[in-house]
Formats: structure tokens, sequence, C-alpha cells
């Protein structure tokens, strides 16, 4: 017998909670077995009006857990998250919305960080992190530093050349700069050669935060960012990260990284190992003892 099922269904009833049809080995449903944003309320609460005034705002609990979702399922755009949340249960169980429950725009996810600041975003982390410690899943005794460059999310034509901007915008007539080079043959040269100091230095004009950079000699440079993280040897755990300019010499953050792991575990570092260029001769002499240092 050919089956058939009837179409245009307007109502959904379900009896139980979300929870239900979320898988149990799902990466949602096993971070929230050992998830506690108990402390979020109490952390935040200075970044709200008091006494009720103003609108209601979203819970931090679960801009958080939203935020937190996006990660863990690999969605790294507000806009995409919540159309994403409007159909799958997982994350909308996970950040506490039922099915009839209105989400907050994308936009709001952006003020609330804005809002809470980065040092606040940090103080979250070395609570995570301490967590981890505690729960002995890191020690930070033996640490990997690394660094990695991040190409920028931007396109090639919002890059300028600083000197023929410059020289552009002193009139309509390309007039000559103070070394007696036109405009247009400065540019032409910046993208020939490709120079990085000075009058030739290539911006992005719609994320100035990104410089130009490359990781390797043979291929052009590109508009980035630099992550520097600190990994523990036991579980991989992410002991610090710093988000820096793509041009940022990581040689330069190696000893802060150090640091900053060890107030926040509370271990003395025994070993410590990163590419010979990060390295400086102050970071090997103050921890060639501390164990096997590369």
């Amino acid at each position: 017998m050919l089956g058939s099922k009837p179409w245009g269904q307007s109502e959904l009833l379900i009896a139980g909670s979300l929870r239900d049809f979320v898988p149990d080995d799902h990466v949602l449903a096993r971070v929230d077995k050992v998830l506690d944003f108990g402390w979020m309320r109490a952390e935040v609460r200075d970044c709200y009006a008091a006494d009720g005034a103003g609108r209601p705002g979203i819970d931090p609990e679960a801009a958080l857990r939203l935020m937190l979702a996006g990660f863990l399922v690999g969605i790294v755009h507000d806009r995409r998250l919540m159309r994403e949340a409007q159909v799958n249960i997982a994350i909308r169980w996970f950040a506490g919305f039922g099915l009839a429950d209105a989400l907050p725009d994308h936009s709001s996810l952006t003020r609330i960080r804005q809002r809470w600041g980065a040092d606040r975003f940090r103080a979250m982390f070395v609570r995570t992190v301490q967590a981890c410690v505690a729960a002995g899943i890191a020690r930070g005794e033996v640490v990997h530093i690394d660094a990695t460059l991040i190409r920028a999310d931007v396109s090639w034509e919002s890059l300028g050349v600083r000197h023929a901007d410059a020289a552009m915008a002193q009139g309509d007539g390309d007039p000559p700069n103070e070394t007696g080079v036109t405009a247009q043959a400065a540019k032409a040269r910046a993208e020939r050669d490709g120079k990085q100091s000075g009058r030739h230095k290539k911006i992005c004009v719609t994320d100035p935060d990104a410089t130009m950079a490359t990781s390797a000699r043979n291929r052009r440079l590109e508009p980035a960012y630099k992550q520097h993280t600190a990994v523990d040897d036991v579980r991989g755990v992410i002991l610090d990260v710093e988000v820096t300019t793509g041009e940022t010499n990581e040689g330069g953050e190696i000893e802060r990284q150090v640091d900053a792991v060890a107030a926040t575990t509370g271990a003395a570092i025994k070993t410590i190992t990163a590419t010979r260029g990060m390295l400086t001769e102050m970071s090997m002499a103050r921890w060639s003892g501390a164990g096997s240092t590369r």
C-alpha cells in the first residue's frame, strides 16, 4: 500500500522538555552537564540599571550560552547563529529558550559584548581555566605556546596605500609629493614591491585593526590578525589566548603569556615548548633553568 502523510500541520503540541529531543552525545548536552553559570548575574550586575530601571534585558546566562553554543557548533557570525537558533532545538534548549519564546536580535549579542567589555570576558575565561585545573584536566606545568595568523574577513578592494591616498587628497591634478613622485606612481610602486613601512604601508580601510602579514616568505602579504595561544599538555586545555594585529612579533608576547598562565593556574611551569623564533634572549635566560625550552 502506498503510504501517505497529511501535510499543512498548523500546531505542534509537546509534552515534556526540549531536552528529550537532544541526543545525550550532542556536544551541547555534554557541555551542559558540567556547565555552571550561577555566578554570572553577580559578575555583570554593574553593567545594568539598578532597581529594575530601564527596558528588560536579556538574561546574562542565556546570552553567554548563545555565544558558547555558536562556538561549539562552529558558527562564528551572530546573524547566522540566531538564524540557526530559530530552527535548532538543541541551541534553544541549551540557551534556555522554549519553542514559543522570542529569540533576541543578533545585534543584541554585539551590544552585550561591548557593554561587558574585554576585561570582564577575560575574568570569565580565567575562571573557566581555574575550574579545569580544579577538575584535574589541566595542570599548567607543561605548556605549549604558538601563534597563528588569522586572515581578516575583508576584501582586497578594501586595501589602500596610505601614501597614495594622502597624495590623492591634495587635489584632482595628481600633483607630485615633496619627493617629486605623483600619487599614481607611488601607488603603482607600492603595489609592485609590496613595501610595508613608512609612506607606502598598505592599510585596510574597513578594518583598520587588521595589518598586513604573512606566514612565509613565498606567500603574499594579507590583512590578518595574530592569535597567541598557550595550551596545557594534559588535555589540550587553552590556558591563555591573546589576539593582536598581524604584524605583531610573537616573541614579544611569550613572556607576558607565560606570566599569565602561571598566575591563572597557580602552578610553577616546568617545561615550555615554542618555536625558536618566539624565544627572545630574555625569555631563554629566564626559563633555561625551568625545564626544557625549545
